[in-house]
């Protein structure tokens, strides 16, 4: 199989009869004056081929064929040789999302995170993004929002893609039975889908449970805990941390702990304010959550890690890892955050800190600091694979929230099948959000079989 770069005109002819110049044809190993099967993502169509009289790599399609295909526009693509006489064109890339009223902002407030991902591919495919609703299944089709010639946004029905990223923003819709349904239906159809939900927090800790390699890595953790839970695991850990277990940004988490001379402490966020309050006895403590109304059968309790500190202040680390154009996990990214002083978190919102990775630890180990991220790199790629592998479904993209204690243990607190992008906010780290859309593209193009290089 061959795969080269071309340009798609659309030309005002009324046959049949595509066209490609000299170039392309040398490329792909073809030759005109003969029939095949022009196809771009689940649409195809039976046309003649005649040369082009051009320079460079053009592929000239009739208007009423790119009609039939649905070709979201003219430009440029990827084209390869499947089989003995079909050519494809794309590929063609869905990201699963929700659409807003705003034609301007048509994703709104994630609007400029997907404009990110399809710039990363623009030059070499149809990359689009579109609602569960838009999907047709009678007639194959799906419309999305493409990138404009003008940067802005429009509106186009294509075929079913080749492959779909799922970036659907909503927890509680994704478990419904319709959204389950339509994924399943893009996997009927053999379409590649990744990232496929959310995951909550114990889905993590059970995917691990067994594996010996991975569990020193694992801090102690119980779903639904009871009372006797609770003061079992303050008495052996000494300080706890209670997450919803479908949570995200840090939103319901507490901090229990335990001094034996002192009592029982509580540390929690509200009214945009930190809160400490300290406890005699453990009955006090547990009064204190049930007026909080905290339903324990949604919440997850952790051993607490002392981690490393800067200016008193723990940090922890968010991995983002993707799979790139060889199937292989890499990290993108990392970011260092600082928790703000008396915050139960290291986000941003509760007076956090972001930071580089370098910048915090060799301050904290010195000339050391730089051999214990690259332990961190190896063990965060390690953990993906051993995620990704008690999945049942396609992972592209992980975020893993990692932390180093005070004896350089590595710990996973959470990992997150659609990480956010805070971390790239960073001055220093905007190159590596770059990195991290290119190696999702590049990954894009493997699940495709649209892979650099042919197959």
């Amino acid at each position: 199989m061959s795969l080269t770069p071309c340009t798609i005109l659309i030309t005002r002819q009324e046959d049949s009869t595509i066209a490609f110049t000299r170039s392309l044809g040398t490329q792909l190993q073809l030759s005109p004056n003969r029939t095949c099967t022009l196809r771009i993502g689940s649409r195809s169509v039976t046309v003649s081929v005649k040369p082009l009289n051009r320079r460079g790599n053009f592929l000239a399609i009739p208007a009423s064929i790119a009609t039939i295909l649905k070709l979201p526009n003219p430009g440029k693509c990827l084209i390869k040789v499947e089989g003995r006489r079909e050519l494809r064109i794309g590929p063609l890339i869905g990201i699963m999302t929700s659409i807003s009223n705003d034609p301007a902002l048509p994703f709104g407030g994630r609007t400029s995170f997907i404009r990110d991902i399809i710039d990363a591919g623009k030059e070499d495919s149809f990359f689009f993004g579109f609602s569960p609703r838009s999907v047709n299944w009678d007639d194959e089709t799906v419309t999305g929002y493409f990138r404009g010639t003008n940067g802005g946004w429009v509106r186009r029905t294509v075929p079913l893609p080749d492959v779909v990223y799922n970036r659907f923003p909503n927890r509680g819709l994704e478990k419904t039975a319709e959204i389950r349904q339509l994924k399943e239906e893009f996997v009927n159809h053999n379409i590649p889908f990744f990232n496929w939900g959310f995951f909550d927090k114990w889905d993590v800790y059970r995917l691990l449970d067994g594996d010996k390699d991975m569990s020193p890595y694992v801090p102690d953790t119980e779903l639904n805990p009871t009372a006797d839970d609770i003061q079992q695991m303050l008495e052996r850990h000494r300080f706890l941390y209670l997450k919803p277990s479908a949570g995200s940004l840090g939103f319901g988490i507490y901090r229990l702990t335990y001094n034996p001379g002192k009592g029982y402490f509580l540390r929690f966020r509200k009214d945009n304010a930190n809160v400490l309050m300290r406890f005699p006895r453990f009955q006090g403590l547990m009064q204190m959550l049930k007026r909080q109304k905290i339903r324990m059968s949604q919440y997850v309790i952790q051993q607490g890690i002392r981690l490393i500190e800067l200016d008193g202040c723990p940090i922890d680390f968010r991995f983002h890892l993707t799979k790139d154009g060889a199937n292989e996990w890499v990290v993108s990214g990392i970011g260092a955050k600082k928790a703000g002083r008396g915050s139960v978190t290291t986000h941003v919102r509760t007076g956090g800190q972001l930071m580089t990775p370098e910048q915090v630890l060799v301050t904290t180990h010195g000339d050391k600091g730089l051999e214990i991220l690259e332990k961190a790199k190896d063990t965060s790629i390690k953990l993906a694979k051993a995620i990704e592998k008690a999945f049942p479904h396609r992972l592209g993209e992980l975020g893993l929230d990692l932390g180093i204690d005070q004896d350089e243990n590595i710990w996973m607190f959470e990992a997150n099948s659609k990480p956010g992008r805070t971390i790239f906010k960073h001055p220093l780290l905007k190159s590596q959000g770059k990195d991290a859309s290119t190696n999702l593209f590049e990954h894009c193009l493997y699940l495709s079989r649209f892979t650099r290089g042919g197959e």
